[in-house]
């Protein structure tokens, strides 16, 4: 017995430093993942993960943790920012603290310890108007070097914001947005997800599991959505499919007090134009779809198969739904990487538009059980 007791410890430093590393390579981690990718029981991961919190050095979330936040107040600890000893002070606005845009916090907290800078974040909506109050906001905070940040680029409201981005007297960076035609910028930076690719990425992984008829449900809403349904465009003509002959509609009707006779109605065109697969365009719509299909008798993916973007909560779906995962992490951290190259080099340096490419994690929506088993969550790099 005496020798099982350090040999036990041994074992629980070696997976917290796996859980520490997981966190600094992805912002967060789940318990689920944990658990499969250690080999050990989602209790014992929960148990590793509250003595990290304990510790300061993580924050506990439902379903897991992420790098401890600044707002998490349960230790007190006092990192090298703390202490006065941050290079730089890097101001994040995003439009969302419930849905995708965490990740990518996360991430330009990973590149901000590593480089000894400061993340002072701020929310706001999916407004230009707010958009602008919160930059601004952060603008006038004395010790901010520069901003990044994930503001409305659409309509007259947006090609003004993005004009006076441009005039800031701080670097700024885009997230996940970059100017469109038509408004010249010659400042401003971007890092995106290459959107277009991923939806290419989903339609050939559907192709090759014999899908020749594939739709496309996208949230009007989302400026992922254009390049979502270029990608899907593209690839479909690449493929001689012309894009009238399957389902094209608006994610968004997935929800509210018409989704089920608009599901029901999504559901008769795939029988009438011998659509078989779905990609769909956010995650909460996905799920919404796959649980009518079942309600309605479709089996997924016997009768249909789905594959849906964002892949914020398409591991819940029942059956698990493959799903396009945008590198939400990585844009944070390429983000703060680009913003202090541009402090620390100045105008010498060409303005950077950066494209990071997603991958396609595929689960049982798409790939009969039997496949996926053998599969294991598979990820097919783009």
């Amino acid at each position: 017995m005496s020798e099982e007791r350090p040999l036990a410890a041994r074992f629980s430093v070696q997976r917290k430093e796996r859980l520490l590393e997981e966190l600094r390579l992805n912002g967060s981690v789940l318990v689920t993942e944990l658990a499969r990718l250690l080999e050990v029981s989602e209790m014992t991961v929960r148990r590793d993960i509250n003595d990290l919190a304990r510790q300061g050095l993580v924050t506990r979330v439902h379903g897991g943790a992420t790098l401890r936040s600044p707002l998490d107040h349960s230790v007190r600890t006092r990192g090298a920012a703390e202490n006065g000893l941050a290079r730089y002070t890097i101001g994040v606005v995003v439009p969302s603290l419930d849905y995708y845009y965490p990740h990518v916090v996360n991430g330009a907290r990973v590149a901000a310890a590593q480089s000894r800078a400061r993340i002072v974040l701020r929310g706001s909506r999916y407004d230009a108007a707010d958009n602008r109050k919160q930059i601004q906001a952060l603008v006038d905070t004395p010790g901010v070097h520069g901003v990044i940040a994930a503001p409305e680029t659409a309509g007259t409201e947006g090609r003004e914001l993005l004009r006076w981005l441009d005039t800031l007297p701080v670097p700024v960076v885009l997230v996940e947005r970059r100017p469109g035609r038509g408004v010249v910028t010659s400042r401003l930076e971007s890092v995106t997800t290459d959107h277009a690719r991923g939806a290419e990425v989903a339609v050939r992984h559907l192709r090759s599991t014999g899908h020749d008829r594939i739709g496309l449900l996208a949230s009007s809403t989302s400026p992922t959505a254009p390049p979502v349904q270029r990608g899907w465009t593209e690839t479909l003509q690449s493929m001689r499919q012309h894009v009238d002959d399957t389902v094209c509609d608006d994610a968004n009707r997935c929800e509210g007090p018409d989704a089920e006779a608009f599901m029901d109605d999504v559901l008769e065109r795939c029988r009438a134009t011998g659509t078989t697969a779905m990609l769909i365009h956010a995650d909460r719509q996905a799920l919404r779809f796959v649980q009518h299909c079942i309600d309605r008798g479709v089996r997924v993916p016997d009768d249909l198969s789905v594959v849906a973007y964002d892949d914020e909560v398409a591991h819940l779906g029942s059956p698990p739904i493959s799903a396009v995962r945008p590198p939400k992490s990585w844009v944070g951290r390429v983000a703060v990487e680009t913003l202090i190259a541009r402090l620390e080099e100045g105008a010498a340096r060409p303005v950077h538009h950066v494209q990071l490419e997603p991958e396609l994690i595929v689960r049982e929506s798409s790939v009969v059980a039997a496949d996926v088993n053998s599969l294991q969550e598979t990820e097919v790099i783009a």
